[in-house]
């Protein structure tokens, strides 16, 4: 609880930050998809490809984890919340090109991955060691429990309004959100005895050597493969949900609150896991929460459309979700020099993107010729269950955690060691 009464204000702006900045995307646009295709035309196969667009900008994500490293999280925050909303604001004026779709939301993933946990998981693991994993668990938790709330507030502003002015309201969201993130999260450390005097930043570097021994290490190649087999059906929760579970029998109106449901999941899990990290060996953690979703898109797949059995699959898969963020940053946290973090994190941040640009293009073709989605749901299923292997394994191969890093209570706090 003294890391808590400490750093409770940078937890607190992560939260806002996190669940305001390119987070929003992940379940406004299950809203935005229905009503988009109708009003333009696209086809189905066509819009499954907005998931793709970030394969374009995973080659700079390293940078951006470097730039986080090396300029702090203040400055990072300020170029990221001032790219998103005006990127929400872009989207209200589209045509009907869906090519301004595809331009809009790639410049967004380039510059909105400094609203991400690649930036707000240092400012945790920076200040946080005892009660890490539940505090990066509060952390990922704000987006989806601002999710759930927002997502009938703007379904209903769509539905009422018009989707251009639901754009602009994400708008106005996610620029208050940054502000609030620069304030109260973008500070600097401070010592935990205000009468030591805190040492010069250290500027980190990353040399030849410094890459090459993160690289081969068997803990950051079973992360990397854990995150991509994980994500690859990540598609369908980032912007085809409300379309699958219309297509397994759900109405309109059930859909948005089987979205919102998922949501909540997501708070939950992330919740049970948080405390368990703090608690189990993480291996153990990341194999039962990262298997469930493989029941859920089965279920889906499968022809049982009863209403509970689609809310059991969609918490299911919300569970899980909630997980994933979490068993990957804790043990990056405890594998890796803090100096590099962010560094280290952007590859499984690029993992994500990857993965999730990977199961929008298998996606698509599978839409194209079958126009059903459940042959991609059975995939989507088996790959989850080798992901969460993946992440057991870490358990086998790593040898003793990185030293933990003693930012709460230390006089001199993480990442200013000269």
């Amino acid at each position: 609880m003294r890391e808590f009464r400490r750093h409770w204000p940078n937890l607190l702006g992560a939260c806002i930050g996190l669940a305001l900045g390119s987070a929003l995307n992940h379940y406004m646009m299950n809203l935005f998809g229905p009503v988009l295709i109708k009003e333009f035309g696209w086809q189905r196969s066509q819009f499954a490809l907005v998931g793709s667009l970030s394969l374009f900008s995973l080659v700079l994500v390293p940078v951006a984890g470097h730039f986080a490293d090396r300029f702090g999280p203040r400055i990072s925050l300020m170029v990221g919340f001032t790219v998103v909303p005006l990127g929400f604001l872009a989207l209200s004026f589209m045509t009907g090109n869906i090519y301004q779709l595809y331009a809009i939301l790639l410049i967004k993933s380039v510059f909105g991955v400094l609203t991400t946990t690649l930036v707000f998981a240092r400012v945790i693991v920076e200040r946080f060691d005892q009660a890490r994993g539940m505090a990066l668990s509060l952390l990922m938790s704000g987006a989806p429990l601002i999710g759930a709330i927002c997502v009938p507030i703007i379904g209903e502003v769509i539905e009422t309004e018009g989707w251009r002015t639901g754009y602009r309201v994400l708008a106005a969201m996610s620029a208050l959100g940054g502000i609030a993130a620069i304030v109260l999260a973008g500070g600097k450390l401070a010592p935990a005895d205000p009468k030591v005097t805190r040492p010069a930043r250290h500027i980190p570097t990353m040399t030849r050597e410094t890459f090459l021994g993160i690289v081969r290490q068997p803990v950051f190649l079973l992360l990397i493969a854990g995150m991509l087999f994980c994500n690859f059906p990540q598609v369908i929760v980032s912007s085809q949900m409300n379309i699958v579970l219309m297509d397994s029998g759900a109405t309109a109106s059930l859909a948005t609150w089987l979205v919102s449901l998922y949501a909540v999941s997501v708070v939950i899990g992330r919740f049970i896991t948080g405390l368990a990290l703090d608690r189990v060996p993480s291996h153990v953690v990341a194999l039962f929460a990262l298997g469930l979703p493989a029941v859920g898109l089965a279920v889906i797949a499968s022809p049982l459309d009863a209403s509970w059995l689609l809310a059991g699959s969609i918490a299911l898969i919300g569970l899980a979700q909630g997980a994933e963020g979490d068993v990957g940053a804790f043990i990056a946290s405890r594998h890796f020099p803090i100096e590099h973090y962010s560094f280290v994190y952007s590859f499984l941040i690029a993992a994500i993107g990857g993965a999730a640009a990977i199961g929008s293009i298998v996606l698509s073709a599978i839409l194209h010729r079958t126009d059903s989605f459940d042959l991609f749901l059975i995939i989507g299923a088996a790959l989850t269950i080798g992901g969460a292997l993946c992440f057991y394994m870490i358990g086998f191969v790593s040898g003793p955690p990185h030293e933990p890093v003693h930012s709460a209570g230390a006089d001199i706090p993480a990442g200013e060691l000269a």
